[in-house]
């Protein structure tokens, strides 16, 4: 893969953009897709907001301070995205995120593109339990496999902080299930 210096300045050279946009879009399509489909659950929602993850992505790109890596950052657009469509689809519907969360949970057998067992689905009840900053450390630290400090680049906050709430939902999620 090219330097990440060097792909950014191809996003940001009008004559190139498009071709390193295409290239992004491969890169990061899979991962980004994993990663709001743990928070949003259902496939149709997910590709409509990895869609917006990528425009605003393609609209924002001058904006990249480089502060961040470039990953980081649009899962940082990813997960406002995800959080967003969350909010504007309980306030649609006059109930909770959480609501919202319950019932894309109990679809998800029927999902054909849902590639767990009632194993995977307690798992994810127990998740919704939990507030919205544990349930995002938790997603990303347990499916995604990601570390500490990227998760801490990703949602802004300290690694001691995220470990604190990551050990703070492995413990109420251990205790929903063995209750429930």
């Amino acid at each position: 893969m090219l330097e990440e210096e060097a792909f950014i300045k191809e996003l940001l050279d009008r004559k190139m953009q498009n071709e390193a946009f295409q290239k992004l879009v491969l890169l990061y399509q899979k991962p980004l897709y994993n990663h709001i489909r743990t928070i949003v659950l259902q496939h149709q929602d997910t590709d409509d907001v990895l869609q917006n993850t990528f425009i605003k992505v393609f609209q924002n790109i001058q904006k990249f301070k480089g502060d961040s890596k470039l990953f980081s950052w649009m899962y940082r657009i990813a997960t406002n995205e995800a959080l967003t469509f969350l909010k504007q689809k309980a306030k649609k519907n006059g109930t909770t995120t959480q609501c919202i969360q319950e019932r894309a949970i109990s679809t998800l057998k029927a999902d054909t593109y849902f590639d767990g067992d009632a194993i995977k689905i307690k798992l994810f009840q127990a998740i919704a339990t939990l507030p919205e900053k544990q349930q995002l450390v938790f997603k990303m630290k347990y499916f995604e496999e990601l570390k500490y400090h990227e998760i801490a680049d990703i949602l802004g906050t300290s690694v001691g902080a995220l470990k604190a709430s990551y050990h703070h939902a492995v413990k109420k999620i251990e205790h929903f299930v063995t209750t429930n």
